[in-house]
């Protein structure tokens, strides 16, 4: 077997899991009765969920067109989730061709989804590893395989972060993925907040999940950047990162903080 095979008994299929909530929330086929649940619980408690995971599916690709467009051509997109078109790959490949993309996620079926929809090309990589463990992903072959750590790397941390809890050390986590990257890399990263609401009682459903919803602050969000040059708006609300059209109503609600940043030494 290789390094990414795995059995059906080793999937979890008695509690929702956040990238399948998340694609059932995007209207997505590649979830469970307990992931749609568990959606359906999320909007209730949050009602901006479902315009709050398009505004940030959005952020990605806007973002992903912005540091291909500012010459990076490898992406390392951790926590990559379902694949969802366009996927990171079509959004940097309209832009550029030549983009190489590792794609990382620590679900079995995120990784069996992603290994029969996405390319087994030179240019595309898909690994099963947690990011918890950030050294297992930048020393991992298969990302090793399409990422050369030598030239600028933009780095996807998509709505990945918020569930990490404090104990597992996400700052320290960030660090250790940046200290990888050479000058001129990027960092892509969203943040889910309950900055503009109370949202107790959507952690609440991710309690019975596979992983808790950790929400912080602005600041907290901030310091996720640190060693980085934030690119001008700076950290703001997902819909509201260099839009390309009108915001949807109800965007002011959104608890998704977004940016990207330049990692200039």
């Amino acid at each position: 077997m290789g390094q990414n095979a795995f059995r059906a008994e080793g999937i979890d299929t008695s509690r929702p899991h956040p990238a399948r909530i998340y694609d059932y929330l995007l209207d997505g086929k590649d979830n469970y009765e307990v992931d749609q649940l568990a959606g359906d619980q999320l909007a209730a408690a949050a009602p901006e969920v479902r315009i709050g995971v398009r505004a940030n599916r959005a952020f990605l690709q806007r973002a992903v067109r912005y540091v291909v467009g500012s010459g990076v051509r490898q992406i390392l997109d951790v926590g990559t989730g379902l694949p969802t078109s366009p996927n990171v790959h079509e959004t940097a490949q309209e832009v550029a061709p030549d983009v190489r993309i590792a794609y990382v996620d620590n679900d079995p079926i995120v990784n069996a989804h992603a290994n029969a929809l996405l390319s087994r090309s030179g240019e595309t990589s898909i690994v099963l590893a947690d990011l918890r463990d950030p050294r297992s992903i930048v020393d991992h072959p298969d990302v090793r395989r399409v990422i050369d750590f030598d030239e600028p790397v933009a780095l996807l941390l998509v709505a990945i972060l918020h569930f990490i809890t404090d104990a597992e050390k996400p700052e320290q986590v960030v660090e250790t993925l940046r200290d990888a990257l050479p000058a001129g890399s990027f960092l892509v990263l969203s943040h889910a907040t309950g900055d503009f609401a109370d949202r107790s009682e959507a952690q609440a459903v991710y309690a019975k999940a596979t992983a808790t919803l950790n929400l912080r602050s602005r600041a907290r969000v901030e310091r996720f950047f640190d060693g980085f040059e934030l690119i001008e708006p700076g950290l703001a609300q997902v819909p509201f990162w260099r839009p390309d059209s009108p915001p949807p109503a109800g965007s002011e609600t959104i608890g998704f903080f977004g940016g990207v940043a330049r990692k200039t030494g």
